[in-house]
């Protein structure tokens, strides 16, 4: 199988996350990024933490983790109401003063005293959960399945369909559901009462930057057998169009100016221009002890640059120390950055997208190796001392021996001697450095 992983993205990604989570002493995370045009996984690093305070590669958080994606969500909200012209941007929404009273409940915004009245397009850009649920209550309370079938038409209601087994189930609740309520519609549009994986909130994002054509995420690009093709994958769409342009123009311009002079202000950088969205939820709050330690999943979702997309990316931070903090701008935004300054640094774009898409030497010379071998159809053993170790496993197994394996990494010791016949069935034992 040829990947569409690209070795040095991911050498980034994974690099970016396993530093935040360190610092932050997160329980887990995950980083993917997404080539706009093709949907092609160009990176994907989920990193959990040990009971040593070390991390490695646990579970597959990004493609099988359904959770409430929180403040990432409002951009869906945001855009369903413009596509039925319950509001402009220009729109003016009371944000109270901080607070404010929903069928019994309170719902709060972060910014100590409210924001005032203020327009749509800032209610999104400083993030006023009080904002998004009293434009979506006020435009959708008396017609909920309105803003619902939006939803369904995004297919944010059904998994992706990738062929990875796992993939989280999301949840998208409508009146008769279990989870529905008066509550429902205002807890939505700020991202609770709802589940997205964020492989699926990274879709709709990258739809986005893609001039609004939802693409399938693609993580194989091709099935060779004696590195001859034997089966091609090509990029699927999901949703040739998700929304108007008018929709898509002004979306775009929020996404920009949240990075300029919203909540994720602190991404910007005036070498290139990044677009997204900042996520801070609460998790576990239905937990006995919430109030004495209170847990977030911190995030950002976007894509860069923001005028011409090539990229989109998300991060996802579970539980940060609340010590050293735990919004989404703090926590993950960093990483976004981190991974679009390491592709695109401050020198031109379009000579740094060709140097990422270079193969490196060393990968090139592995695969060589490997087919070499392969395509000999030697009938002796093979000396596999100082190939990859999962090159060497996958080599061997089709040679017909049953391997075992000890340790990580490269080959630096093989039980049966390089010239030995090959007998089927035999067992083989790799040491690996």
């Amino acid at each position: 199988m040829v990947t569409t992983i690209n070795v040095n993205i991911q050498d980034i990604a994974h690099h970016a996350l396993l530093k935040q989570l360190q610092y932050y002493e997160a329980e887990h995370g995950t980083v993917i990024v997404m080539e706009v045009a093709t949907g092609e996984i160009k990176a994907i690093a989920n990193l959990g933490r040990t009971s040593k305070g070390t991390y490695y590669e646990k579970l597959n958080y990004a493609v099988g983790e359904s959770h409430e994606p929180g403040s990432t969500f409002k951009v869906m909200a945001f855009m369903a109401a413009l596509e039925d012209k319950v509001i402009d941007t220009s729109t003016v929404i009371d944000t109270k003063q901080g607070v404010k009273t929903f069928y019994g409940r309170k719902i709060y915004d972060s910014h100590h005293g409210g924001y005032g009245k203020i327009t749509a397009a800032r209610a999104l850009e400083v993030s006023s959960n009080i904002g998004l649920a009293t434009i979506i209550d006020e435009g959708y309370a008396k017609k909920p399945n309105t803003f619902i079938n939006h939803l369904k038409q995004w297919s944010l209601n059904k998994p992706l369909g990738i062929p990875i087994a796992g993939e989280g189930k999301p949840v998208i609740p409508e009146p008769g559901h279990k989870l529905w309520s008066k509550n429902a519609l205002p807890s939505m549009a700020y991202g609770y009462n709802l589940r997205l994986t964020p492989l699926q909130t990274l879709t709709f994002y990258n739809a986005i930057a893609n001039s609004g054509k939802m693409v399938k995420p693609r993580f194989i690009k091709e099935i060779r057998k004696r590195n001859k093709p034997v089966e091609t994958f090509s990029t699927e769409v999901i949703n040739d169009k998700i929304c108007s342009d008018k929709t898509l123009s002004e979306i775009k311009e929020i996404l920009k100016n949240i990075v300029v002079r919203g909540t994720g202000k602190r991404v910007h950088s005036p070498f290139f221009t990044m677009a997204g969205k900042t996520g801070t939820a609460q998790t576990e709050y239905w937990m006995a002890d919430w109030k004495e330690n209170k847990r977030y999943v911190s995030s950002f979702a976007g894509y860069f640059p923001a005028d011409n997309p090539k990229y989109s990316c998300i991060v996802v931070i579970h539980k940060p120390s609340t010590k050293k903090g735990y919004y989404g701008a703090d926590v993950s935004g960093p990483v976004f950055k981190r991974i679009a300054q390491k592709i695109y640094t401050d020198t031109p774009l379009i000579a740094e997208v060709n140097n990422v898409e270079t193969v490196e030497e060393n990968v090139n010379n592995s695969f060589t190796t490997y087919y070499n071998l392969l395509n000999n159809k030697p009938s002796i053993i093979p000396e596999v001392i100082g190939m990859a170790g999962m090159d060497a496993v996958s080599l061997l197994e089709n040679l017909g021996l049953k391997v075992q394996v000890k340790g990580y990494g490269s080959v630096k010791q093989q039980s049966l001697k390089k010239g030995t016949t090959i007998k089927k069935g035999q067992q083989i034992v790799l040491t690996l450095s």
